[in-house]
């Protein structure tokens, strides 16, 4: 991510209403009313045992060179996960509803090429550097053939068809991205310069092929460089899929990007006639050409199913104990690169000692007699540097009813200052508080001014933010399934995602402020009277 590139938008207020959908300014305090600071008032007391120094003992953990950067899928992950466990049983908070544990078993399937080997004419052609295969989205395969089909653009649309009088079945086709455009940049399928489906969902192209029998399609790529930068996961050896897919049964045939250069040792002897094919196609009139290179394609992979967790505990509520504030941070990180650890420090172990701490003021409360109206769940989640998997697989199988989930608050980031507040440290960015639920944002702005004088920026809140960082934690898999979500960051720095993400950088004192705030909005989120109301459409 690169924070120097951020929009910032500034929207007309009036009153309080911001003109516009969501709020994407910034809050500051009114210093003028004092904070509440008595002691003697419960909740301030229990907010006041989140300290920089327990953060630190947690956080020094967590991001220690035993963990090994915590990697969903490895021992150092595991680790995590039995730390966080264990200290969850030292403070006497309650296991899973009907478990004798804290944890929520997650499987996740991990492919890689064995052997991944295209040869055209004889000459064998590099992976990565000239072609790109994912190993999620293709079985392991041999093809051997000199029986290949130019088919322009693989369409099979009612305005225009690729496959109307071409052969294909049991062969490979070789396909361009993209649909037919006049030269006035008119689209022959939409009629408008708008593009069609075709254009955006390349799935649409594989389905249509798999339906009419094609062996395998060679997508011509004009920047396989940019395609490798957008799939890096995906073909770099860090990309897991949700559940046990051994057995997998693909859609989709055998699909290929390769390079120009590999297209046109393919068309080899019959430039003309695709010259030919691609003026009839400029003029709406699909053709295609059989062209008889020897193409050799080799994909062997190796397919391992491997076990996690998220690491979930709860505080039981009271009068209102069937309704729950559920809140979360990743535990997960990238782990080892070669002899690189990726600690992770802020990344999330930041959030994840935040929440222990959390936990720990809650447990207090309850041990003073002053349970929470609502139930509170603390869950850990894995697998969120995946892709959001451990929260997808959550929120798929919840453990408590999601109807009966108020609310998420998710932690994700919370230790260190980015670019735009490097003089200054009370602040936090609030991302998602007014998409669902116009209380929520209310709850969190009151609990602010009353209690951490905290700046409330929400520039990363707004819709047209390019980050759409909103999308991008755990919070999301809620929000998606229409519950109110409320996510607390501090922005992006040069460590992030890097092996110098470490404890040394983390600024305890302004996490233990920000951890102040959050707990405040959970404590008031469990304990008032009426649940907040969703007011708002799901985006």
């Amino acid at each position: 991510m690169n924070i120097k590139m951020i929009i910032v938008f500034f929207c007309f207020c009036l009153g309080n209403e911001i003109f516009g959908q969501y709020k994407s300014d910034v809050t500051k305090p009114d210093v003028s009313q004092p904070m509440i600071k008595d002691i003697e008032i419960p909740r301030v007391r229990y907010a006041e045992n989140i300290t920089p120094r327990e953060l630190k003992m947690h956080l020094d953990v967590l991001a220690s060179p035993e963990f090994e950067g915590r990697e969903t899928g490895t021992h150092g992950n595991d680790k995590a996960a039995a730390y966080i466990s264990k200290y969850l049983y030292n403070l006497g908070i309650a296991t899973i509803p009907g478990a004798d544990e804290y944890k929520q078993s997650v499987a996740f399937t991990f492919s890689k090429w064995l052997n991944n080997e295209i040869g055209i004419n004889k000459t064998i052609y590099k992976h990565l550097w000239d072609y790109l295969v994912f190993p999620s989205d293709n079985p392991g395969e041999n093809i051997d053939t000199d029986d290949i089909v130019f088919l322009g653009y693989g369409i099979d649309d009612e305005k225009y068809s690729d496959y109307k009088k071409a052969k294909v079945k049991g062969k490979v086709i070789m396909i361009n991205k993209g649909e037919p455009m006049r030269n006035d940049s008119i689209s022959f399928i939409t009629g408008t310069s708008q593009l069609s489906a075709w254009s955006s969902d390349m799935g649409k192209k594989l389905k249509i092929a798999k339906e009419k029998g094609v062996k395998a399609v060679l997508i011509i790529d004009n920047d396989i460089k940019k395609t490798l930068e957008v799939n890096r996961r995906k073909v770099l050896g860090s990309f897991l899929e949700l559940g046990d897919l051994t057995h997998k049964k693909y859609d989709k045939p055998t699909h290929i990007y390769i390079s120009s250069t590999m297209a046109t040792e393919i068309i080899g002897g019959k430039q003309k006639k695709i010259l030919k094919a691609r003026k009839k196609m400029a003029k709406g009139k699909a053709s295609s050409v059989e062209l008889t290179a020897k193409v050799i394609i080799q994909l062997q992979k190796e397919v391992k199913v491997l076990e996690s967790n998220n690491v979930i505990g709860y505080v039981e509520g009271k009068d209102k104990k069937d309704e729950y504030v559920f809140v979360s941070a990743h535990f997960d990180h990238l782990g080892k690169r070669g002899d690189d650890i990726y600690f992770g420090a802020d990344d999330n172990g930041s959030g994840s000692s935040m929440l222990l701490e959390l936990a720990q003021s809650f447990q207090q409360a309850v041990m003073e007699g002053n349970r929470p109206s609502r139930s509170i769940v603390f869950c850990w989640f894995t697998g969120e540097e995946k892709g959001l998997l451990g929260s997808q697989y959550y929120t798929e199988y919840p453990l408590f009813p999601l109807k009966n989930t108020v609310v998420n608050v998710n932690v994700d980031m919370i230790g260190r200052t980015d670019e735009n507040y490097n003089d200054i440290k009370a602040y936090t960015y609030v991302i998602g508080s007014d998409r669902l639920s116009t209380d929520l944002h209310k709850v969190n702005e009151e609990m602010n001014q009353k209690y951490t004088h905290l700046l409330l920026d929400y520039k990363y809140n707004d819709e047209n933010d390019p980050n759409q960082f909103y999308y991008r934690s755990d919070h999301y898999n809620f929000a998606s399934k229409g519950i109110p979500a409320i996510f607390f960051f501090t922005g992006v720095h040069k460590d992030y995602h890097r092996p110098t993400d470490t404890p040394d950088k983390i600024l305890f004192d302004k996490m233990a402020s920000v951890g102040k705030l959050i707990f405040h909005t959970i404590y008031e989120l469990a304990n008032r009277k009426d649940r907040i109301i969703v007011d708002k459409e799901i985006k």
